[in-house]
């Protein structure tokens, strides 16, 4: 029987600053991302991203703006994997430094680029800052191999 795997990815932007909070993964896909988390059974995907981000940060986000979703599906196994993006500039309490999922800290756009990724947290990058994507799609599985093009690796298909 294939699984359904649904989570969520949130941009926190300081609109004074510019910079955003990026979380440094030490469990599983580790690595720099915007921090996010699983929705629990009988959660909305939105109120899931609120309270990963309260449990991951500290702060308090309000106002999420969708960015789309990102669908990876298994093609061996039919397992589904869903990541829902969101964003937003209004937030409020006092960033914490790190949980048992890693350190949190603000941090430039420019900057992220720079630093040691998640796996895919790349590929994902086009649907918080360009504003034109509905969702993203990739095939996979484990066997196969990643293609050539250093701008998409994976072929994902940005609609």
């Amino acid at each position: 029987m294939s699984k359904l795997e649904i989570t969520n990815m949130v941009m926190v932007q300081d609109a004074a600053t510019g910079k955003v909070i990026v979380q440094e993964r030490v469990k599983s896909w580790c690595g720099i991302s915007f921090p996010g988390g699983h929705a629990e059974p009988n959660e909305t995907i939105y109120d899931s991203a609120i309270r990963e981000i309260k449990e991951e940060t500290g702060l308090d986000i309000r106002n999420l703006k969708s960015c789309g979703f990102m669908y990876w599906f298994n093609n061996k196994t039919e397992d589904k994997y869903f990541t829902y993006f969101y964003k937003t500039t209004d937030y409020s309490g006092t960033l914490i430094d790190s949980t048992d999922e890693g350190k949190v800290f603000w941090t430039s756009l420019e900057e992220i680029m720079t630093m040691n990724l998640a796996p895919n947290f790349k590929e994902y990058l086009p649907m918080f800052f360009e504003d034109k994507y509905l969702e993203a799609y990739c095939s996979w599985n484990d066997d196969m191999q990643i293609g050539n093009s250093k701008d998409n690796p994976w072929g994902i298909i940005y609609r």
